[in-house]
């Protein structure tokens, strides 16, 4: 089991705490992490960009898209709102991705207090921690 840190925008990472997103989605133009890297059974901490963690989850699933193309990436976006409520532009952001890392939420619990500081000053959306 690895520990991971993943920074979200806006209120992502409330949603997952309030069971209203079960599906957290990174798509690239090259592979990154979490691509490849991250399994089920691993933990997940919840870090809002600019502030402190305020909570955790277990993957319960993972599923590794390689490949992508237009084509696939338009099946997606059909799919994918039907389901869950995105940024109005958060296609046009991902148009050219070729890979991509749907991670299905399993148990999260929210934090009184940041039981982690990481002193993260770089754009890293997401980190490896163990």
């Amino acid at each position: 089991m690895q520990k991971h840190l993943a920074i979200f925008k806006g209120s992502a990472g409330e949603a997952i705490l309030t069971g209203q997103k079960t599906i957290e989605s990174r798509f690239s133009r090259v592979k990154s992490v979490p691509f490849g890297v991250i399994s089920s059974g691993d933990l997940v901490y919840i870090k809002p960009s600019g502030k402190d963690i305020i909570g955790q989850f277990r993957v319960k699933k993972v599923i590794f898209l390689d490949g992508l193309d237009s084509s696939d990436l338009s099946d997606l976006r059909n799919l994918y709102e039907k389901r869950l409520a995105v940024e109005k532009d958060y296609w046009e952001k991902h148009k050219n991705a070729r890979y991509g890392t749907l991670i299905f939420i399993g148990d999260s619990s929210r934090f009184i207090t940041s039981p982690v500081k990481f002193p993260k000053k770089d754009l890293r959306g997401w980190v490896v921690l163990q």
